[in-house]
């Protein structure tokens, strides 16, 4: 049963809400979070799970920081346990390969320098080898909405951690589709940026060139502010790459297969119907489809495990598994000993590696300005088929998320409708390694914006504080692509506030009383980056529609009325440049 102050759903923006309403305090949510995770004990989420004793330091840590200046303050998440966590073994899901970290991994660094709170080390498919969620001596992690079902691999824990509302997001890692099929048979968001966007720095390889941390997170606008603040190249890793996200943007084409999908499992039916439903949504989106060859897509999957590069998972691991033997998980030891084969000499490295690149070059020749569709899983499994059948229930799983880190995409897997009550059906979607806005835009405008053709693609928005020409925050209109259009006034129906903020900041709030012309900046910005934009706006501000002197209405800061109660009136200077 949830406790009486943690939502069914953890959000980013709901938190800092009552964060700053004083409905909630971090040291609650936590103490909640450790309650419910004992009662959820049965999934096996954890192989570190949230305690006072180890979360502690960082509750401490968030009263040095100013919550204003921190966009993670007081937001818990969960990390996969082959990712560094200071103080906290990392076993990778294997006790006798655990190590004490004396640092965090670079990205766990970054997201607590940004005020997140660390909770509890998840769960995962040995050596983050799988995809079912079911290989693990800590037990198998249950699918959060049946637990009849798997969970997915191999950041089991990471995405039921969330989905069962004990984290607001979660690391996980994806080499071979790690972190979206676990988001898409949990009902999550769950993005892959590209490789090397993130540091991998304190991360256990399973595939070290392949390898990313991604995040799982009940909506896009979360994911991409946790993507924010992850991104950025790191010197000391020699897999890291300075790859800039763009504003998100709509593509000029999107492409499915031209070869219908096949489908597997006892619930195969409901998931076939699901897509060929999902593919009619995506009909009415006002963007062009392409039907493309995707047989070689395929081809470059087999290489991951049935070629080659299995011998790069033996290269990082087969000294421990041959020093420990039967130590392993029977199934784990018996796939990263198979990369141990003599045909897998180094010819045969280089025949795939040239293999690839032909795909590459393909795919990329297909994919440039286009995003492409498929469905996240085939199908899934119950937790006893998967007993039965381990390799080949474990292979279907992969059948479309393996080719994507070899042929260097970026991926997000987002939600469909269900294929039937508690059996969510997720979609993932591609594109090349620079072209993160165009999945992430399009995934905002499947979710929120396709009951009907697109006909336009930007918004009006009305700034009247920080974020205007001049201003310290007019980077981030920048950074959401918006464009100046012109100065303006509102109707003279409004009263702006001085609010008892660090920094100060304007507080527009429309009045029944006599009210002035405030005078604001009108600016106009992608539909497919608003939502996002919108969610980094701390409260007592928010987004509303305001009034302008010339009648029309436009979006823009509006401030909650309550707020004047502690606030200086400030409405005579006309606006907050004069101030």
């Amino acid at each position: 049963m949830k406790t009486k102050n943690l939502p069914q759903t953890l959000s980013i923006n709901s938190l800092k809400e009552k964060y700053q309403s004083n409905q909630l305090t971090p040291e609650v949510l936590i103490q909640d979070i450790v309650t419910l995770a004992e009662a959820d004990k049965d999934f096996n989420i954890w192989i570190t799970p949230p305690a006072i004793e180890h979360i502690q330091p960082y509750l401490d840590q968030l009263k040095t920081m100013d919550p204003e200046q921190k966009p993670l303050w007081g937001i818990p998440f969960a990390i996969k346990d082959n990712i560094d966590l200071a103080g906290v073994p990392t076993t990778a899901g294997c006790a006798e390969f655990a190590y004490n970290p004396d640092e965090h991994a670079t990205v766990v660094k970054r997201l607590v320098e940004a005020g997140a709170i660390p909770i509890g080390k998840t769960n995962l498919d040995q050596f983050a080898t799988g995809l079912v969620g079911t290989r693990s001596p800590y037990g198998e992690t249950k699918n959060a909405l049946n637990p009849e079902l798997i969970s997915g691999g191999s950041s089991s824990g990471s995405a039921v951690s969330v989905a069962r509302g004990l984290a607001v997001f979660a690391l996980g890692t994806d080499t071979a589709g790690s972190g979206r099929v676990p988001a898409g048979l949990n009902r999550l968001v769950g993005y892959k940026p590209s490789l090397g966007a993130w540091p991998v720095k304190g991360v256990v390889p399973a595939c070290a060139s392949l390898d990313c941390v991604t995040v799982f997170a009940n909506s896009l606008s979360d994911a991409q502010l946790v993507d924010h603040v992850a991104r950025g190249f790191e010197e000391s890793d020699p897999w890291s790459r300075a790859i800039k996200r763009r504003p998100n943007a709509l593509p000029k084409k999107i492409c499915l297969l031209r070869e219908p999908p096949a489908f597997f499992g006892p619930f195969s039916a409901d998931y076939k119907q699901a897509w060929e439903d999902t593919v009619e949504r995506i009909k009415k989106i006002d963007i062009p489809i392409e039907y493309i060859d995707g047989d070689y897509l395929s081809e470059a999957s087999a290489v991951l495990y049935d070629g080659p590069w299995v011998a790069e998972r033996w290269a990082d691991l087969g000294q421990f598994i041959t020093a420990n033997e039967q130590t392993a998980f029977p199934v784990t030891e018996a796939v990263l000993r198979s990369g141990a084969k003599p045909e897998y000499d180094a010819a045969s490295v280089f025949r795939a590696v040239h293999k690839l690149q032909v795909f590459k070059q393909k795919a990329h020749q297909q994919l440039k300005n286009a995003v492409l569709i498929m469905p996240t899983s085939g199908g899934t499994w119950t937790r006893a088929d998967v007993r039965e059948n381990p390799i080949q229930t474990n292979s279907d799983m992969g059948l479309y998320t393996n080719h994507c880190n070899l042929l260097d995409f970026c991926a997000v897997n987002i939600p469909s409708e269900d294929a039937a009550e508690n059996l969510p059906f997720g979609i993932t979607l591609f594109s090349g390694n620079e072209d993160e806005h165009l999945i992430t835009g399009l995934a905002d405008l499947f979710l929120h914006g396709i009951a009907s053709p697109v006909n336009k693609s930007t918004t009006l928005v009305a700034v009247c504080g920080l974020h205007m020409r001049g201003f310290p925050l007019e980077k981030q209109m920048i950074e959401h692509g918006a464009v100046f259009l012109r100065e303006a006034k509102t109707a003279p129906r409004y009263k702006m506030w001085r609010l008892a903020t660090q920094p100060s900041k304007p507080g527009l709030i429309r009045t029944k009383e006599p009210g002035a012309s405030i005078e604001l900046e009108l600016w106009e910005m992608p539909l497919s980056e608003f939502g996002f934009f919108a969610s980094l706006i701390p409260s007592p501000l928010g987004i509303g529609t305001i009034e302008l002197e010339d009648g029309t209405e436009a979006p823009g800061f509006v401030c909650e009325a309550a707020a004047a109660e502690m606030a200086e009136d400030i409405s005579q200077s006309s606006g907050w440049r004069f101030a």
